[in-house]
């Protein structure tokens, strides 16, 4: 059951296509923020799948996230998400990321729950 208070970590490794000059956001060889926002994103799609019916899953609605400092290439980065409020379908987190070196990133983010086939099969 989903409720308030579950959360959920992610780590991984910075590699080439995480930087911001692969990706486009920028042309210095760091963490781009893309690739830390879809680490928070993947965080808080994980802290409530297994509370999920097998049918369903969760789509990224809204984040407003901010990168407060650089993160370099082979770093490992860790993004926390943490349910905070359940209306219905629409869930709200709170979602955070850290490297070695401590915050990197913080934000909030809102995801729905949507059954699978349905979702797919608004696109024609």
């Amino acid at each position: 059951m989903l409720h308030p208070g579950l959360t959920h970590t992610c780590s991984r490794t910075v590699e080439g296509h995480h930087l911001a000059s692969h990706v486009g956001s920028g042309d210095l060889h760091v963490l781009s923020t893309p690739s830390m926002i879809a680490l928070m994103e993947e965080a808080a799609m994980r802290c409530v799948a297994p509370h999920l019916e097998e049918s369903q899953t969760t789509v990224g609605g809204h984040i407003a996230a901010s990168h407060l400092k650089p993160t370099a290439h082979g770093r490992t980065i860790t993004a926390n998400a943490t349910l905070t409020a359940v209306e219905g379908r629409k869930l709200q987190f709170t979602v955070s990321a850290s490297d070695e070196d401590g915050l990197i990133g913080e934000g909030e983010h809102t995801r729905f729950i949507v059954d699978r086939e349905r979702f797919m099969a608004r696109l024609g």
